[in-house]
């Protein structure tokens, strides 16, 4: 039997992955599948700076921190930090993903990335991972509004 070597398929996501919750591992694990067996995860992690420019205020977690943790987990193959004003093309030359995978909320990146790849002639596929569960604790936001409303119980009841 002849030994075949083929590339490992690799899958690129991205987000900011503040207060890392089970709903962004379920994103990067249903992500990994999107390439197939053995694919490779790629994972860039937004910076500080470029999640102040987008949502208008800094992650809760400094961007080494959640570099750290998404590094962490077994199911992510190589995690990596953004760039400074890179666009969508500069991510794609560098790593040259299969398939890239993006959450069931960034129907703008998924646009701006296929009307690249079209006028580009680049075949490529872009999926979107849909949304895990309705958990009541599925979103960063959710979860610091829980802490909130958790800490203005205890401060109510303490009087």
């Amino acid at each position: 039997m002849a030994h075949q070597t083929t590339r490992k398929r690799v899958v690129l996501a991205s987000g900011v992955f503040d207060l890392l919750h089970l709903g962004h591992v379920r994103f990067l694990e249903d992500a990994k599948k999107a390439g197939g067996k053995q694919a490779k995860l790629f994972v860039i992690i937004a910076k500080d700076s470029t999640v102040e420019k987008t949502k208008g205020k800094k992650p809760i977690m400094s961007e080494d921190q959640r570099l750290s943790l998404v590094e962490s987990l077994k199911v992510v193959d190589k995690a990596i930090l953004g760039y400074e004003g890179l666009d969508i093309g500069e991510v794609i030359e560098k790593i040259k993903p299969d398939v890239i995978a993006l959450g069931y909320d960034q129907e703008e990146m998924e646009r701006n990335i296929k009307e690249y790849l079209e006028k580009h002639g680049i075949g490529m596929s872009v999926v979107r991972i849909s949304k895990f569960g309705e958990n009541s604790l599925d979103s960063s936001t959710k979860i610091k509004q829980e802490i909130i409303d958790k800490l203005a119980k205890n401060n109510g009841s303490a009087r």
